[in-house]
């Protein structure tokens, strides 16, 4: 009796114990997905605030582009000092003389390829009035034939669609200043913005100019399929690319039923069986009787 006591003893406590390690087993995922959880809610958090914290630092960074490749961060602030105090400068869109260097290698030791013309800039300043205030350089002569484009690095910058041309079939090697003083005959020039390949440089045959008012872009429009670098340069309205042509306004408009109808009936050919229309039975209805012509009963012929 003793013995079978104990061993009802043992039981329970194996039984007890089964229980603790199912309810742990249970508990366990629960707690790695609240984990997971946690860490994800904390990742997301620190992207939300890295987000902002670049934000604030690109309404203080103003973007300098077509700069010569010879230009040193030394010929920068003296030229932006004036504007307020700067934090840093650091150049981009440098096309390194081997392919083992690294752009910010290359930039450190000035070993830019031969054939490369231009390079871009970052300035950074202390304060976003002062980064609003160099911006009046946008447009200047910085050396012979590199008129500088200067825009704040801020994504929230909008471009103005209304004052701006596209212009396609570019020469790949073309300068920023050969577009500019090509439309300069229209008016005055804000911009000019080639867009470029990043790691080699070179255009990729299309870019953007922008004027000062509106006016230019009608005279620049007329510019379209004129030479510039041996090819016939394709001159558009900023958001007009790839949109269908509308038809004159002379041009009747075709009925809605269908092209060239009238009344909106469709065209059948003169030799179509057109059947009738059949109605449909309303549910639980019983088929109506065909009704006989006057005169004629079932089973009769008509006399």
């Amino acid at each position: 009796r003793e013995s079978a006591l104990e061993q009802a003893d043992e039981e329970e406590e194996q039984k007890l114990l089964q229980n603790k390690t199912k309810q742990k087993k249970k508990s366990s995922p629960a707690v790695s997905k609240s984990v997971v959880k946690s860490d994800t809610g904390t990742t997301v958090k620190l992207q939300r605030e890295k987000k902002v914290v670049d934000e604030l630092v690109n309404r203080r960074t103003v973007f300098v582009g077509n700069l010569p490749v010879n230009c040193t961060a030394q010929v920068l602030k003296s030229r932006f000092k004036e504007y307020g105090q700067i934090k840093s400068i650091r150049f981009r869109s440098l096309v390194p003389a081997e392919d083992t260097l690294s752009k910010k290698l290359a930039a450190i030791k000035r070993k830019v390829h031969p054939n490369a013309k231009f390079v871009n800039a970052y300035i950074v300043f202390e304060e976003e009035c002062d980064a609003i205030k160099a911006l009046k350089e946008n447009g200047t002569e910085i050396a012979s034939g590199f008129h500088i484009r200067v825009d704040i690095a801020s994504k929230s910058s909008s471009h103005d669609n209304k004052r701006s041309v596209f212009v396609g079939n570019l020469s790949y090697d073309i300068s920023d200043d050969a577009v500019r003083e090509h439309f300069s005959v229209c008016g005055g020039v804000v911009a000019v913005r080639i867009v470029r390949d990043r790691n080699t440089g070179l255009g990729k045959g299309f870019g953007y100019v922008l004027f000062e008012d509106t006016d230019a872009v009608h005279l620049a429009l007329r510019l379209n399929e004129t030479d510039l670098m041996g090819r016939k340069v394709r001159v558009q309205r900023c958001g007009d690319k790839g949109k269908v042509p509308r038809k004159p306004p002379g041009q009747p408009r075709a009925p809605k039923g269908g092209a060239g109808t009238a009344s909106g009936a469709k065209h059948r050919p003169d030799d179509s069986f057109v059947g009738e229309t059949a109605t449909p039975l309303r549910k639980g209805g019983k088929p109506k009787r065909l009704r006989t012509a006057p005169g004629s009963k079932t089973g009769r012929k008509n006399k």
